[in-house]
């Protein structure tokens, strides 16, 4: 069986006095996240680091209301409302089976500051109201600013990680950034100095 990767010493940097919650819901995702179609098996070893820490730090971009699309394990959603208890967050998700692990997450880690939705991110009725919104490994930058982008007020953010290809993504959806108002469209790099991966995230502002 793969083991766990062991717990990166930085972690304590990125959670704080969360760093608690941070290791319950990464033994819980490395207990059943294989059996239950979360994550593959070959995760296992860079769970840490490709996974949990890459998501956590994106954590102080974020204020308000957020919501993550296609939340699916967690990633970023759950542990972003590990990091940021003073966040609202509404992890949006279509699939049954994912929804009925976060909602398990949820209450045994008593996150009072998060929302499941069983939805597609563009059928949710919740439509223009998030201050931001929030996604990992979903699809491509073109499909994903019409799913993502009109859930945002005017004036909110989408943040949207991304690999190494972040700035191609940009280029290839020009047409769909003109579209759906966003403007200030950017590459940021987090958790430089931090972790030995930074987190790419493609950042803009919805200006309709």
């Amino acid at each position: 069986m793969t083991e766990l990767e062991n717990e990166p010493d930085v972690a304590r940097v990125v959670f704080g006095d969360r760093l608690d919650l941070a290791r319950r819901f990464t033994t819980a995702l490395a207990e059943h996240g294989e059996e239950r179609g979360l994550i593959g098996p070959q995760e296992l070893p860079r769970l840490w680091t490709r996974h949990i820490l890459n998501s956590a730090v994106a954590a102080p971009l974020f204020r308000g209301r957020v919501g993550d699309v296609g939340s699916g394990a967690g990633l970023p959603g759950l542990v972003l409302a590990i990091a940021r208890p003073d966040v609202s967050w509404v992890l949006i998700e279509p699939m049954e089976r994912r929804t009925t692990w976060l909602l398990e997450q949820v209450d045994s880690l008593r996150l009072d500051n998060v929302e499941i939705v069983r939805s597609r991110g563009e059928e949710w009725d919740g439509a223009g109201t998030l201050d931001a919104v929030t996604a990992r490994a979903v699809s491509a930058l073109r499909t994903l600013i019409p799913i993502t982008a009109p859930l945002v007020k005017d004036g909110g953010e989408v943040i949207l990680l991304k690999g190494v290809n972040a700035q191609n993504e940009i280029e290839a959806a020009r047409k769909q950034i003109r579209r759906f108002g966003l403007v200030d469209v950017r590459v940021e790099m987090l958790g430089e100095h931090v972790v030995d991966e930074p987190t790419r995230v493609v950042r803009a502002r919805v200006s309709r």
